[in-house]
């Protein structure tokens, strides 16, 4: 493997429309560092083309902002082409997180500032162009930047987060005024009701600022009815951007604020099993839907009141709430991407109360779930409802939200995000023999060998994998940085390694060689990035990879396209 040197380079302050603060002029204390460069090339070469091809070169204005993602054979931007015929090129900056991550941590590890002035230049464009009267990005799943018009698109659509888990600090150093505009702006959009803390996943870009932290908080009893729909994949967000507050302008109010929307997920938890929930609350019926027949199209909608009691009440009762809803994605969020977030802050508070409560409450909700559904045999979660209820076997007693009658309940496999969230908790707790029992399955299911009966059991692990999954490059990662034990970062490199060779394809990374787009937040030059970083002892020096993905749903697209309109569609296509 060829080896090289990187340089100390000259640090330089970087002007974005207007002269940055103090608390951007980055001191990136570079060493010199032997690293290998087969796999940071890539990744240099991958942020080369981004920034070359990547960048606003459309319409009267060329801004500094990025297009989500580009066709890989004819080099134009990934654009929604609406059904009227209008056609909009999509710049999503809450969908350019992990590649701001990227671009900040190459600068970091090579010491070439460009990549990091390239994202402060976005971001600073963003506040200073794409911003709603409150301070609200025009970002998330429901807006975008058309890179034509330089006109956010979807207006009439709100504010939404979901997992997306955005870089705030990076946003700090360029432009903390902004950021803390941005932040409180956010709290104040979503929370509908701050004495009990009922949350919406939308929010309004118009609404004036409210007295925030300042407001009384009553305690709510779990599964109250509220105005709002507190999914904990928005309600994470809501956490970590509390959380962010706290860390970046000593705002303790936001971290008490940030704790008690945590501890309302906590609370709702079942009381005999701890297992639950994706909602602490139900929404408030505003029509009564029909007692018999087939509940479709509008009847789903949360003003006919809690979807999984309409669906499935009749049948299960009391339990049968949205937030008790075990089974398919819910399982994922609840316990993949929103722990890992979680686990993150909880990391980031050691040593505080508050860091010890996150950590328990997510690690205790882990374990809840190893214990009730957790199937080592075939390395799957049991559906069920969160009172322990197994339905393996059953099916839908009735067509509504959750899909078709006679559909029957089905078991969850982990994917990459849960491998995440589980050797993220081992590490955390020191090898907690629990977590590790499922990991461990995990591991022997992808074909990964077995990591030993114990964190610090000599493993027999399997370096001919095929695996080429991020994700689960980053869990062996954690399980190396807890144990120190060789094997697991070799496994890692063949992992990285198999990244390289099946999924970077002209210039970037794809699903496969016959996919058309790509996306410039792919996660893979992350996690190569995390790997290059951790051989060298030199992993703090880049952005927590943290599982965040963002999406745009809107307006329908043309007719060609079926399905929800998502982009997430558009990076699914194939050559014929």
């Amino acid at each position: 493997m060829v080896i090289f040197f990187i340089t100390i380079a000259v640090l330089f302050n970087s002007q974005v429309g207007k002269e940055l603060n103090a608390a951007s002029i980055w001191d990136l204390n570079c060493e010199s560092i032997e690293l290998s460069s087969e796999i940071l090339q890539v990744v240099i070469q991958f942020a080369e083309n981004v920034l070359e091809n990547g960048r606003d070169r459309y319409g009267e204005v060329h801004s500094p902002l990025f297009a989500d993602g580009i066709s890989v054979e004819t080099g134009e931007p990934v654009r929604w082409d609406f059904y009227e015929g209008e056609s909009w090129i999509i710049s999503n900056f809450a969908s350019q997180q992990n590649l701001m991550r990227v671009l900040t941590g190459l600068s970091e590890v090579t010491c070439d500032m460009k990549y990091k002035n390239a994202s402060a230049e976005a971001v600073q464009y963003m506040f200073d162009h794409q911003t709603g009267s409150n301070g609200l990005l025009y970002w998330g799943g429901h807006q975008f930047v058309d890179l034509e018009s330089m006109q956010n698109q979807f207006d009439s659509r709100p504010h939404e987060l979901k997992n997306h888990f955005p870089l705030y600090k990076f946003m700090w150093e360029v432009d903390p005024k902004s950021t803390r505009q941005m932040l409180e702006a956010i709290w104040n959009a979503h929370i509908l009701n701050w004495n009990l803390l009922d949350l919406n996943r939308h929010g309004n870009y118009d609404l004036e600022m409210g007295k925030l932290w300042d407001h009384e908080f009553d305690h709510p009893d779990p599964f109250f009815e509220g105005l709002g729909l507190t999914f904990i994949n928005a309600g994470s967000d809501m956490i970590q951007v509390g959380m962010a507050l706290y860390h970046l302008d000593d705002n303790e109010k936001a971290r008490t604020w940030a704790a008690r929307l945590y501890e309302q997920y906590v609370n709702a938890r079942h009381p005999e099993t701890g297992l639950g929930v994706y909602q602490y609350s139900q929404p408030k019926q505003r029509n009564i839907p029909p007692g018999e027949g087939p509940l479709e199209e509008e009847l789903t909608y949360s003003n006919y009141g809690d979807r999984a009691k309409n669906q499935f009440g009749s049948v299960y009762g009391d339990i049968a709430l949205e937030g008790n809803v075990l089974w398919g994605g819910r399982v994922r969020t609840i316990y993949g991407q929103s722990a890992v977030i979680l686990l993150h802050i909880a990391e980031q508070l050691h040593g505080t109360e508050i860091g010890q409560d996150f950590l328990e409450w997510t690690v205790d909700g882990m374990k809840a779930l190893a214990h009730y559904a957790y199937s080592p045999e075939d390395n799957s979660f049991l559906p069920m409802w969160a009172d322990g209820r197994d339905l393996t076997g059953e099916t839908y007693p009735r067509t509504g939200y959750y899909g078709e009658k006679g559909t029957e309940f089905r078991s969850v496999k982990p994917d990459g995000t849960m491998m995440i969230s589980y050797a993220r908790a081992v590490r955390l707790t020191n090898g907690d023999g629990k977590i590790w029992n499922v990991l461990r399955h995990m591991f022997i299911d992808e074909g990964l060998g077995d990591p030993g009966s114990t964190p610090f059991d000599t493993p027999a692990l399997n370096f001919a994998t095929s695996i080429t999954d991020p994700d689960i490059l980053i869990s062996v990662l954690d399980i190396y940085q807890l144990t120190g034990e060789e094997p697991f970062l070799q496994l890692a490199e063949r992992i990285g390694n198999n990244i390289v060779a099946e999924r970077f394809h002209k210039g970037y990374f794809l699903p496969t060689a016959k996919h058309k787009y790509a996306r410039f937040d792919a996660l893979e030059p992350l996690a190569l990035l995390h790997l290059v970083a951790t051989r060298y002892g030199k992993s703090d020096l880049i952005p927590a990879y943290l599982t965040g993905s963002g999406s745009t749903d809107g307006e329908k697209f043309v007719d060609e396209i079926d399905g929800r309109p998502t982009d997430r569609l558009i990076y699914e296509q194939t050559i014929d």
